[in-house]
């Protein structure tokens, strides 16, 4: 149980500190930034796969169509979220990004609901009413809905469903959608190092270090996330998933002095107060069933 404590909370540690990396590459465009990214990423997976001789599931999921289609589309969804938060770090929008990832866990109850035909409790719902007038008051504060948060939000949710309907664990599921989309990111990469262009050929060593770098940083918590889900019940994972928002809001608040107006606070408490009620929901009801 600690051990799997200590896992996941490395894994949601990292996901909040990704910031700090992405503004290490703030030079680099975000789109080439991404392909970087699924390249880098790919290889590392495919290299823990060589470690652990874990083939044995490609042949079988090449011959399904199916299952290839459904990865193709998560793959797609997965490289629009990077897009989008990679953007949005590289333009001072760490605290909008956080928002996005505040509300994710309302919108899996939403999507739940939608397509998987899952029954929300009323407290669920109600946290997920309360989350919504949040993201109103922001929208009515800002003259426009916060379109960030709300593509992050919602590229990962769906993401997150495809996922758990998937036939594959996270280190090939990995490991196919980065296969799926890195021929596209190393054509690409190619062709404007061939015409002179691109941080391959224009950027300092330090910042073809740091792209590189991209691969373990985005594999190795993954890998934590997975063992430590194994350990510990959805209720302490779902308390410790908190820890990343925070942290990159933290960041966008304090560290990279992005602009927080006062009236935009309430928008804020709305939705924490809608995780509050979700989670104190979730302990009261499993508390009851374990008395029972």
């Amino acid at each position: 149980m600690n051990t799997g404590i200590l896992y996941a909370a490395l894994a949601y540690i990292a996901w909040g500190l990704f910031p700090l990396y992405f503004k290490q590459v703030a030079d680099v465009p975000s789109l080439e930034v991404v392909m970087h990214r699924t390249l880098w990423s790919l290889v590392f997976v495919f290299g823990v796969l060589m470690v652990r001789r874990q083939w044995s599931w490609m042949g079988t999921v090449l011959r399904q169509p199916k299952v290839l289609a459904a990865f193709v589309l998560s793959a797609m969804l997965l490289s629009g979220n990077w897009l989008t938060y990679v953007w949005a770090v590289q333009n001072q929008h760490v605290v909008d990004a956080s928002l996005g990832y505040f509300i994710l866990p309302l919108v899996n109850v939403a999507l739940g609901f939608v397509f998987l035909r899952e029954r929300p409790r009323s407290g669920q719902w109600m946290a997920v009413a309360v989350a919504a007038a949040g993201v109103l008051w922001l929208a009515v504060q800002a003259g426009r809905l916060p379109w960030i948060a709300l593509l992050l939000a919602l590229s990962f949710g769906f993401y997150g469903l495809l996922r758990k309907v998937a036939v594959l664990g996270a280190l090939e599921g990995l490991a196919l959608e980065t296969l799926v989309l890195a021929p596209v990111a190393a054509v690409v990469l190619g062709w404007w190092a061939w015409q002179g262009q691109g941080a391959l050929v224009q950027g300092t060593p330090a910042t073809v270090g740091w792209l590189l770098l991209a691969g373990p940083m985005t594999a190795v918590p993954l890998l934590l996330f997975a063992a430590g889900a194994r350990l510990i019940p959805m209720s302490t994972l779902g308390i410790l998933q908190y820890i990343s928002p925070s942290l990159q809001f933290a960041l966008g608040v304090w560290l990279f002095h992005e602009p927080f107006e006062p009236a935009r606070l309430v928008g804020f408490v709305l939705i924490w107060a809608a995780l509050l009620v979700y989670s104190m929901e979730g302990w009261w009801t499993r508390r009851r069933v374990i008395v029972a």
